[in-house]
């Protein structure tokens, strides 16, 4: 029986056993709430508070400048509502995107256009990156805020933040960057590009689901989603999640550590499975493919088959990947990213995403690439019928 195989760590990813021991004092002897003062809650505090100083160290940010969140989700919901609504009274009512956002942003954004925002979507190519032009012509004096992810979760597209940051920064917008799929795989440094919000999850790296922490730059105004208490000065009120944080922290430090060599590995692994379907399947679509990428993820279409089916197949084969983000897995829609870069409605619907990680050694790919042609093949056949 051969060993199954994970091919969707875009999606999530095993908590690591360091993280799992750094933590576990925090859910039995350590379990005081770091706001109460005796010596339990200045334990608690004590692990905060430092959890707070590594994870700002590995984006180079002022431990100030951290707010732990629950992940991507509620750092990109307080980031685009908090910061359009402490702006929008100033003048500022526009909100700049991209079509090709993860749904927690595009869903913030139709929030705040049902709270009377504009809402502008900047252009983006077929490869997936979006446009600097329509990125100046669109975040004017007018906007309170552009949101652009740094690495795409579907496609793996690497958009140019830098450049992005700062030209909000000359027209006096806020920017902020959903860098759930970018940390640990590009380099963040807030001190070198200047990004005003940016979100980050946890069990994208290693660490459990419902961790996260998002950057506020000092100085940039935000409005608080949640209200009740003064901590995390106020922008994130609520008993902190001592262990998480402290989880959160660990896997930070350890994707920084490794992140050349990691991304290295993957890279590798990820080009050869890529070259392989390209070589077995010279009419398959390598979404991305023409724009910079990060390196764990892939993203193709095989023409004359169905995202279903193939995903099907693989997973019979003990093969997992998906049919786009992990969000979108459970609909028979064809991806808005995709839609959104022109690609047609079939290779749309055929589209697979396959993502290396922790888990992927050189015999999955080896077997991947044995496997992944001839289920096409059947699956196209199928198809025909």
């Amino acid at each position: 029986m051969n060993e199954p195989i994970y091919l969707d760590h875009a999606a999530t990813t095993p908590v690591r056993p360091e993280v799992l021991a750094a933590m576990e004092p925090y859910f039995g002897v350590r379990f005081g709430n770091p706001s109460s003062a005796h010596r339990w809650g200045r334990e608690a505090r004590a692990a905060l508070d430092e959890s707070r100083e590594r994870v700002a160290r590995c984006i180079g940010a002022h431990p100030d400048e951290l707010c732990f969140t629950s992940g991507g989700t509620e750092g990109d919901n307080l980031a685009i509502l908090g910061g359009w609504r402490v702006l929008k009274p100033k003048g500022r009512n526009a909100i700049a995107t991209s079509p090709i956002e993860h749904k927690a942003v595009l869903a913030s954004v139709h929030k705040a256009a049902a709270e009377g925002a504009e809402e502008r979507l900047l252009a983006v190519d077929a490869a997936g990156t979006v446009s600097m032009d329509s990125a100046r012509d669109l975040v004017r004096a007018d906007t309170a805020l552009c949101s652009v992810m740094w690495v795409n979760n579907e496609i793996g597209t690497i958009q140019p933040i830098e450049a992005l940051a700062a030209h909000c920064r000359s027209v006096g917008a806020i920017f902020h960057t959903d860098a759930v799929q970018a940390f640990g795989k590009v380099d963040i440094d807030a001190r070198k590009v200047p990004f005003d919000f940016l979100a980050i999850s946890g069990h994208k790296i290693g660490a459990p689901k419902g961790s996260g922490a998002m950057f506020i730059r000092r100085g940039t105004p935000l409005e608080p989603l949640f209200f009740g208490g003064s901590q995390d000065r106020g922008r994130r009120p609520g008993t902190e999640n001592v262990a998480y944080a402290v989880g959160l922290a660990t896997a930070a430090e350890l994707a920084v550590v490794e992140h050349a060599a990691e991304c290295a590995r993957l890279g590798a692994l990820r080009d050869r499975l890529e070259e392989a379907i390209l070589a077995a399947i010279p009419d398959a679509v390598v979404h991305g493919r023409g724009a910079p990428r990060a390196t764990h993820v892939l993203n193709v279409s095989i023409p004359g088959t169905d995202s279903e089916s193939m995903l099907m197949a693989l997973d019979l084969q003990g093969v997992a990947a998906s049919g786009g983000s992990a969000c979108q897995s459970g609909s028979v829609e064809p991806s808005h990213v995709l839609r959104a870069l022109g690609v047609r409605a079939d290779l749309a619907g055929a589209a697979i995403r396959m993502s290396v990680g922790a888990l992927t050694t050189d015999a999955a790919i080896d077997r991947v690439i044995q496997l992944f042609p001839a289920l096409a093949l059947k699956a196209r056949g199928l198809s025909a019928v």
